[in-house]
């Protein structure tokens, strides 16, 4: 075959090196393609099988096994360059290298594809059977298995290439505090998911809620860091995995049973039938084909309402969907009012009887008025006495007026009162008379 090969290369004035480089590559090409039909033909019968776990092994080997065909061709194709080349990158030593790098690199892909084949393959195989499968746990393990073949990937290839595993430990120990305190929510997170995982107080498609935060929704994906709850009006609410550590959560989708609680009041005028009413609707509660009397079931006159006499129904029922719960309770409550009825009774509505005793209102009525009269008597006699005290003073007055003016006004004959001034008095009656 060298021969042959030495001798081509001499006909076309090509070394032979070249072309067996060439030859080798092109038979990995031709190698790679009968590859691609055989797994196109084999994908085909794995798809007419009733078990999908020949699907993932198909799955898994399409990509890293064309890969491994391609890279294994190349490295053999440098082994004939490489005694007639100086670049360094033909080197044996590295070329082996490569060569291992490459087996695990394929190996590693393979595992990984498989790995998550198998995890749809599961899935698939529980829902075809109509089996419960819980999604969260089998999407932690795939995580878990993809990791370590990814880790054991790592590893191996760092003693392909001769680097000390130990220095990075210790690297890793330094560095790891440092890290820590940075990424200190990111690791709590991590943490949290882990304990989702390990305690699974929820999975995928449940619904959850919390009293301490406004958290209700559907769990819709659970990842390392967050989880994605779907609220009811459709809106995405991303939670970080640390919440779930330090909140009380209810998970409503694992309930057994949904409760009916109500009081129904009827009149006080229907007191002569009470009784009856309650043990019909205790008969009716007890045979109504909705509700498990297995569990905790009453039927009572529980109470004097302010307007009502109030009747309580407690029971539980055998479906908890939703839809079909409130059908249930709207059927217990009709049939509940259909039995008040049937009695001559009625369902009681807010009243209040205000009670007023007319004598004594009229007697406080009475006492007012009369209280007001004398009032206004005492006001008047009052008013009365000071008028006559001032009448006494006017007249006084009047009096001792008329007196004062008696005394200055006397006879002008008679007035020896002497004037303050010159032209006051009889003094102008004289001095007329001497200037005439």
């Amino acid at each position: 075959m060298q021969e042959f090969i030495d001798n081509l290369g001499g006909v076309a004035g090509i070394p032979g090196w070249t072309i067996k480089a060439f030859a080798i590559i092109l038979a990995a090409l031709l190698l790679e393609l009968v590859y691609r039909v055989f797994i196109k033909h084999l994908d085909r019968l794995a798809g007419k099988s009733n078990h999908l776990w020949d699907d993932a092994v198909v799955y898994a080997g399409k990509r890293p096994v064309s890969l491994l065909i391609w890279w294994q061709g190349l490295i053999m194709a440098a082994r004939v360059i490489a005694p007639h080349s100086d670049v360094i990158a033909f080197d044996s030593s590295l070329l082996n290298a490569a060569q291992q790098l490459g087996l695990v690199l394929a190996a590693t892909w393979f595992f990984f594809r498989l790995t998550t084949g198998f995890e749809q393959a599961f899935v698939e195989e529980r829902r075809k059977r109509n089996e419960y499968v819980d999604l969260t746990t089998v999407t932690v393990l795939g995580r878990i298995v993809r990791i370590a073949f990814v880790l054991t990937g790592v590893l191996t290839a760092l003693s392909v290439l001769e680097i000390p595993i130990s220095g990075f430990l210790a690297a890793g120990g330094v560095g790891g505090i440092a890290v820590g305190l940075a990424a200190r929510d990111l690791l709590a997170n991590f943490f949290g998911g882990l304990t989702v995982f390990m305690d699974r107080p929820f999975s995928v498609g449940d619904w959850v809620r919390s009293p301490d935060r406004e958290i209700e929704g559907t769990v819709e994906h659970i990842d390392w860091r967050v989880t994605r709850i779907r609220k009811f009006d459709k809106r995405p609410m991303y939670v970080p995995n640390a919440t779930f550590t330090t909140v009380t959560l209810e998970n409503p989708s694992r309930m057994t049973h949904r409760r009916i609680a109500e009081h129904v009041g009827v009149r006080y005028d229907d007191f002569s039938v009470l009784r009856k009413v309650v043990e019909a609707i205790r008969e009716y509660i007890n045979n109504h084909d909705a509700l498990d009397n297995t569990q905790t079931t009453m039927v009572h006159f529980d109470r004097f309402g302010e307007s009502s006499l109030d009747i309580m129904v407690y029971c539980f029922t055998k479906t908890v969907v939703w839809t079909e719960y409130h059908q249930v309770r709207e059927d217990v409550l009709l049939g509940v009012g259909e039995i008040i009825e049937s009695f001559g009774a009625e369902v009681a509505f807010p009243t209040r009887t205000l009670k007023v005793d007319l004598s004594e209102q009229m007697a406080e009525d009475a006492s007012a008025v009369g209280s007001a009269l004398s009032e206004r008597r005492e006001s008047d006699s009052e008013n009365g006495s000071r008028s006559k005290k001032g009448a006494g003073k006017s007249t006084k007055r009047s009096r001792r007026e008329k007196e004062t003016s008696k005394q200055v006004k006397t006879d002008s004959g008679d007035d020896e009162r002497e004037p303050r001034g010159g032209d006051v008095g009889g003094d102008s009656g004289d001095g007329g008379d001497g200037s005439a």
